[in-house]
């Protein structure tokens, strides 16, 4: 006989945020089947039991068992960061049910009194995941926090990059007995202690409603690092066809402009900063805070050495590889073969070098910026100097 699965979100508290479908399913089961915590928040004792909050120790226990229908309970909801998404494969030729539940966002949001539907969700339960970025591009921002990031260390990372002034509201252990709400500024929280169950909501009312591109070289902290110009950043940036979870490496980063228009793109991927200069890395730390770029990892030290440690990329930019060019072109692809990858160049003897390590069929775009300047009341035309763009994959 083919057996019965439910799997059952069980809401916040597995009792008065419970659906009446929820509780009929958990009735009519043979077996209960979840996290502990959950199993005594149900409170049958005349039902069997399975402890486990592992998919592969629940499925592997559906198979063996010999009870007909089994409900698996999952807190909140099913469908959100819920263990269901690694069980549900595992389930195959059984008959399953997957019963909604009330989701933190759902039930964190109507006790705050705040509309649901914008709120932009990231998890840090257990993750890593970018904090500044996403609260600097959304209007609301809501986190799931545990493991190593509390509601403190979130409002110290905010703070740290600009946005203390920013209202935290601080939900923990939400709709159990020892429930406890704070809502302050993200500065005023920064030494705030919770329980594992916690969760957070920004609010950034001053968000960026756009996406920002071909920002203005003024814009950047700059020093007597070399800076890829904004319209040569705004050419390779673009065709590189950045996703928002791509691993992106910017190599020999200067003062960070490109990593931080690649940063702005992938903001639920990485970019990783290479660059051997120490007054240079400063200027990228300064500009990743300025523009709210957590996802940004500075790496120093020379290309050839440090990129084997890098997670594999799908997009890289090489804006200068100090000679170590064809070292470079190996470590991208014993990384990843089919990364796409962008280098510029000012020089034609740079220019053969990249031929020699881009496949045939690269594309190579000569850009030439010409500026407007202001001599003795005439507006004046002042060329830059052409720079070569190459993309494609490597040889």
């Amino acid at each position: 006989m083919t057996k019965k699965i439910t799997i059952v979100g069980t809401g916040m508290d597995c009792a008065l945020t419970l659906t009446a479908e929820a509780r009929e399913a958990i009735e009519a089961a043979d077996e209960l089947i979840g996290a502990k915590r959950l199993l005594e928040l149900a409170d049958r004792p005349d039902k069997p039991a399975f402890a486990s909050y592992s998919a592969t120790e629940i499925a592997r226990h559906l198979a063996d068992g010999k009870y007909e229908s089994a409900a698996v309970l999952m807190s909140g909801d099913c469908g959100f960061y819920s263990g269901a998404r690694r069980l549900l494969p595992l389930l195959s030729g059984c008959d399953v049910k997957v019963i909604a539940g009330i989701s933190t966002p759902a039930y964190f949001c109507a006790k705050l009194k705040i509309p649901l539907q914008d709120l932009h969700t990231v998890s840090l339960h257990g993750r890593e995941n970018a904090i500044a970025r996403p609260v600097r591009s959304h209007e609301r921002c809501f986190f799931l926090l545990g493991g190593r990031v509390g509601p403190g260390e979130l409002c110290q990372r905010l703070t740290e990059y600009g946005l203390g002034g920013l209202t935290v509201h601080v939900g923990e252990n939400l709709a159990l007995e020892n429930e406890r709400t704070v809502t302050a500024r993200a500065d005023e929280l920064t030494g705030l202690k919770a329980e594992p169950l916690c969760a957070a909501i920004v609010e950034n009312p001053g968000y960026e409603r756009y996406l920002p591109a071909c920002i203005p070289d003024g814009e950047f902290i700059r020093g007597r690092v070399p800076m890829t110009k904004a319209e040569v950043r705004c050419v390779c940036v673009s065709r590189l066809n950045i996703e928002r979870r791509s691993v992106c490496w910017d190599i020999g980063a200067g003062t960070g402009s490109v990593s931080t228009e690649m940063a702005l793109r992938c903001q639920d991927g990485r970019v990783y900063a290479v660059e051997r200069n120490a007054e240079a890395l400063e200027l990228i730390e300064q500009n990743r805070k300025k523009f709210g770029c957590d996802n940004i990892f500075t790496v120093p030290g020379c290309a050839a050495e440090v990129l084997p440690s890098l997670s594999a990329p799908d997009r890289v930019f090489i804006g200068g590889s100090g000679g170590e060019l064809r070292e470079i072109a190996a470590a991208v692809k014993a990384k990843n073969p089919a990364a796409l990858v962008t280098a510029t160049a000012v020089s034609l003897e740079t220019l053969a070098e990249l031929r020699e390590v881009f496949s045939d069929g690269s594309e190579i775009t000569q850009i030439a910026v010409t500026r407007t300047k202001r001599v003795g009341g005439r507006t004046m035309l002042s060329a830059e100097n052409p720079v070569f763009a190459v993309r494609g994959p490597l040889k």
